[in-house]
Order: C-alpha cells, then sequence, then structure tokens
C-alpha cells in the first residue's frame, strides 16, 4: 500500500452513467473504491465482491464507485443503458457508476490522470493494466492504495485497507 500527500482531485467533473453529474465532492469524507469496470471480462464476476463490500460498508462511509471502460479488447461497449440494466439484473450493483471513460492514452480522462500516478504494493504506477484495477481514496481524500486488476475485491488486503479507515463500529 502506498501512502501519498497529493490530494485525490475531488473537483474533477465526471458524469453519471444514467445522467446528471456524478461529481466527486460528494464523497468528500467517504473512503471510496474506484474501479475501471466491464460488463464483457473475464474479470467481469468481481462486480459480485464489490456489491458486497458495498452492502457491507456503505453505512459506515464507505462507497464503491465503478467507471466504465471500454479500452481493453472493446470489453464494455454497451451504451450507458445497458451496462446499467446488465450490472443490475446481473450482481445487483447498487453502487454509483459514472459515465464510460477512456483510462490510458491521450483521451485519458482527468480522474486517471491523476490515480495513474499512484503506485500499488509491487512498486507499479503508471497506465491502468486491464479492467477491475482498484484505487482506494481515504476519507480526507487522499489516494491510500492500489490494487491490481486480478485482486478480488474482498482480498484480505483490500477489506484491511478499507476497514482501516472507516469510522469503528458503534
Amino acid at each position: 500500500m502506498t501512502t501519498t500527500d497529493e490530494s485525490f482531485p475531488l473537483d474533477v467533473e465526471i458524469e453519471a452513467l444514467t445522467g446528471g453529474s456524478a461529481g466527486l465532492d460528494q464523497y468528500a469524507g467517504r473512503v471510496v473504491l474506484v474501479v475501471n469496470v466491464a460488463s464483457r471480462c473475464g474479470l467481469t464476476p468481481q462486480y459480485a465482491g464489490l456489491e458486497r463490500l458495498q452492502q457491507r460498508y456503505a453505512e459506515r462511509g464507505f462507497t464503491v464507485l465503478g467507471v466504465p471502460c471500454n479500452q481493453f479488447l472493446g470489453q464494455e461497449p454497451g451504451s450507458a443503458g445497458e451496462i446499467a440494466a446488465f450490472c443490475s439484473a446481473t450482481y445487483g450493483v447498487s453502487f454509483p457508476m459514472t459515465e464510460k471513460v477512456e483510462v490510458n492514452g491521450d483521451g485519458r480522462h482527468p480522474l486517471y490522470e491523476r490515480l495513474s500516478g499512484f503506485a500499488d504494493t509491487e512498486g507499479y504506477s503508471g497506465d491502468i493494466r486491464w479492467n477491475f484495477e482498484k484505487f482506494l481514496v481515504g476519507t480526507d481524500g487522499r489516494v491510500v492504495a492500489r490494487f491490481s486488476p486480478k485482486t478480488e475485491p474482498e482480498a484480505a488486503e483490500v477489506v484491511a485497507a478499507i476497514e482501516a479507515r472507516l469510522a469503528p463500529l458503534a
């Protein structure tokens, strides 16, 4: 896990999947797991674990933020409506989703311009490697961890990092 003094870009504008703003400033004071997602990927079953995290920790100030991306072998080709319907019907997704964006290259969304500079536990920073790369943002708006795409959402290291930043149980 890498800690940084850089603040999360709460002023980055991004649209919600179904329209309107998904402005990141609404997550100030919450722990957020930002994940680039895709509906037709071998890692797509991770939606189930992401939803379980959402259900388990939402009341303690946590949210998953799904960010659809079609840059990896065209594995998220659907429209906003198709993506929303798939996630809801197949995995019961209740966490917020943003518009489909690019996470790498010249068209990289400003959110990923910022996130891609943070290193994971092996020291990797830079381009997003694949669908389901995860970034954990603490309540203070700082990126505190980056997890590889193959790291399951409910892996011990992800859960420990989330729990370390949540308000204690009453």
